[in-house]
């Protein structure tokens, strides 16, 4: 005579759970004692661990349910140690009911055995709303926890990194991790006063041998600017989207925060910036962008992480499935380098001499906006000198010459740092022409060893309205780069420019 068959599944969610004897080993154990007890075995045992997230619950239970379903007919019962193990919403408890009813697999609660009449219904469904209620009123006490935490200026959950979790009489609070702690002061140091980029900041990190753990030694260009970006950093606490006052110790002060803050530019740090995706390029089947996707093979040498390139609409019926491997179109943009390099030495000096007073009558505009900030910063100074005779003259009380003080000092640092930014802005985007110029003259392999913005700005300024037609990359070169693609340098061609 064959054994019974039983589908179970065993869950613990968390480690209070835990200590009062739900473990997943003290329920698999029930459940299978049950499943001997009546000459039965467990044919697929399901277990949900206290790590699992709410998605992994779900998943998993799906499975169950799935399985259940489809092998109904030689099935004897579905397994659960307890109601509040199988169901932790009503929702799950109608779908086991519903395996019941319309299926005809009796599901099974070991250590609450009720008979499968109106009375014992009504039980376990009393059960499964009491398992209901116990989920929903925990969700409001940790989120009530949680408020009063942020009420108390205190990080909900583990410190970031700067940080150490402590205890203090029983309460959790937050320290300044002596090691990682400078690390952050640092990093906010280097890009707010020594005109860094993330990538040159990173590459500093490294020169200096300031590492980010001992398991984990290099800072990524993520975490860094995810560090540059949090005002955790400033005594600030985040709930919900929002940041609140902290009780912590700020790492870094109001005024090197905001300059960072406006070194950054508000931009956005995207974690898979790709050279050819982020609308830089247009399919030339449907003129929709080109977006980018990571692979990452085993190879020999160990994983390798590959960048493919792809229309939007790639999936669309009709449309030509084609992905083009990113070394396809370092490739194409490299025989462009090689077109446009000059061979002769005085012709390569004097279009360089050419580019650079072109880029110095663009900078103008841009001069002109630094010189009215700096107007705007004359009248200010005037204003506090007036200020301060004002109340030499006793002729404004304290409390208003404290507040219009504060006021105009904000205000002038403010325009101080615009006028620093404006400065560096500048430069850098005089450098950037003449350094697409050399680069267009020197080694391909500086290209390839390049950093994604280098990269996008070289493209954006060497050439326009890049399309990608099959594994072919299309542009227009700009002026005076067309010149050189096309071997002439006569008069006629020198009159646009970038």
């Amino acid at each position: 005579m064959s054994s019974k068959q039983y589908l179970a599944l065993a869950r613990v969610s968390s480690r209070e759970q835990e200590r009062e004897g739900f473990s997943l080993e003290v329920q698999e154990d029930a459940l299978r004692r049950y499943a001997q007890q009546n000459k039965g075995e467990i044919t697929k045992l399901y277990r949900i661990a206290e790590t699992a997230s709410k998605k992994d619950e779900r998943k998993t239970f799906k499975e169950l349910i799935a399985y259940a379903k489809k092998h109904a007919a030689r099935l004897d019962g579905v397994l659960f140690f307890k109601v509040d193990r199988a169901a932790r919403n009503l929702f799950d408890y109608v779908e086991l009911e519903r395996l019941e009813t319309d299926h005809g697999v009796p599901v099974i609660y070991v250590s609450q055995p009720t008979e499968n009449t109106p009375a014992g219904r009504m039980m376990r469904r009393t059960l499964a709303n009491m398992a209901a209620f116990y989920t929903e009123q925990q969700s409001l006490d940790v989120r009530d926890g949680h408020a009063r935490r942020i009420q108390n200026g205190l990080f909900v959950g583990k410190a970031l990194y700067g940080y150490v979790n402590v205890r203090r009489e029983g309460r959790g609070l937050i320290e300044v991790d002596p090691v990682a702690g400078p690390k952050v002061r640092r990093i906010f140091n280097l890009y707010a006063h020594h005109g860094h980029t993330l990538d040159s900041l990173l590459e500093q990190l490294r020169r200096e041998g300031i590492t980010y753990t001992d398991a984990n030694p290099q800072f990524s260009r993520s975490k860094v600017h995810t560090m540059l970006t949090s005002r955790a950093y400033i005594g600030e606490v985040q709930y919900q989207q929002r940041w609140y006052p902290g009780a912590h110790e700020p790492l870094v002060d109001r005024a090197t925060f905001q300059r960072v803050q406006a070194l950054l530019g508000g931009q956005t740090y995207r974690s898979h910036e790709m050279t050819y995706a982020g609308e830089l390029i247009t399919c030339g089947h449907c003129d929709h962008p080109i977006t980018g996707e990571r692979k990452t093979k085993q190879t020999k040498s160990g994983p390798r992480d590959y960048v493919y390139y792809r229309c939007t609409h790639y999936s669309r019926k009709g449309h030509p499935r084609v992905r083009v491997n990113e070394a396809k179109l370092d490739e194409q943009v490299m025989a462009l380098f090689d077109r446009i390099r000059i061979q002769d030495d005085d012709v390569r000096g004097w279009f360089l001499r050419v580019l650079q007073a072109r880029t110095r009558e663009g900078q103008q505009e841009s001069e002109q906006h630094v010189a009215e900030l700096n107007r705007q910063h004359t009248s200010l100074r005037n204003q506090q000198d007036r200020l301060l005779n004002l109340r030499l003259l006793d002729e404004i009380d304290a409390d208003t010459f404290a507040s219009k003080s504060t006021e105009l000092r904000d205000r002038i640092e403010d325009l101080k740092l615009k006028v620093s930014m404006d400065d560096r802005r500048r430069a850098e985007n005089g450098e950037i022409v003449i350094k697409a110029f050399e680069l267009s003259q020197t080694l391909k392999e500086k290209w390839l060893t390049a950093d994604y913005q280098a990269k996008r700005r070289i493209l954006e300024i060497v050439c326009l309205n890049f399309s990608l037609d099959g594994a072919s990359l299309d542009f227009t070169i700009r002026k005076p780069f067309d010149v050189l693609a096309e071997g002439s340098l006569s008069d006629k061609d020198r009159g646009d420019w970038i």
